[in-house]
């Protein structure tokens, strides 16, 4: 009976995983938060970053004064700062994907600068068909507080 509690928790965690790697690489909006960045590359951002678990590696890098270039999974992110009601998100990318979209994440760094934890905006509260930034502001600020906004965190440890 242990043995089989043991994998269905194990099983469990793989999936919760799993549900986040999806839910960070998950780009279906058609356009960014704000159509051009709310504040400039905040350079604790910028470096080599491992989950949690040390399954997942991600490089934050510079592009210019406003944008990042983020590999993660084998892919590659474009994404820069879209703050709403004084709270971080950043648009972020997808520029393997033909069609370009974007996925919409919280995030929160440490005040050390060696934790970041990121979280996505989920579909539920802010529908992936709409096709204006002033719609999507709109609904962030109008949800600030509701818990189903964001999905599950990710976390991230500073590597350099």
């Amino acid at each position: 009976m242990i043995s089989s509690d043991l994998s269905h928790r194990r099983l469990c965690f793989g999936a919760i995983v799993l549900l986040c790697i999806f839910a960070f690489t998950a780009c279906d909006y058609e356009v960014p938060i704000t159509s051009s960045p709310t504040r400039k590359v905040q350079e604790q951002l910028v470096g080599d970053w491992t989950s949690a678990d040390g399954k997942e590696q991600m490089k934050v890098r510079r592009l210019d004064e406003s944008v990042y270039i983020v590999y993660y999974d084998g892919d590659l992110f474009r994404a820069y700062h879209s703050d709403v009601a004084e709270t971080p998100f950043v648009s972020v990318q997808d520029l393997n994907a033909n069609s370009r979209k974007y996925a919409y994440v919280f995030w929160k760094l440490s005040d050390n600068g060696k934790t970041l934890s990121l979280r996505n905006v989920t579909d539920k509260v802010v529908p992936t068909g709409i096709k204006d930034s002033a719609t999507i502001v709109a609904l962030l600020k109008q949800n600030a507080r509701n818990r189903d906004l964001l999905s599950e965190e990710i976390e991230f440890q500073k590597e350099k």
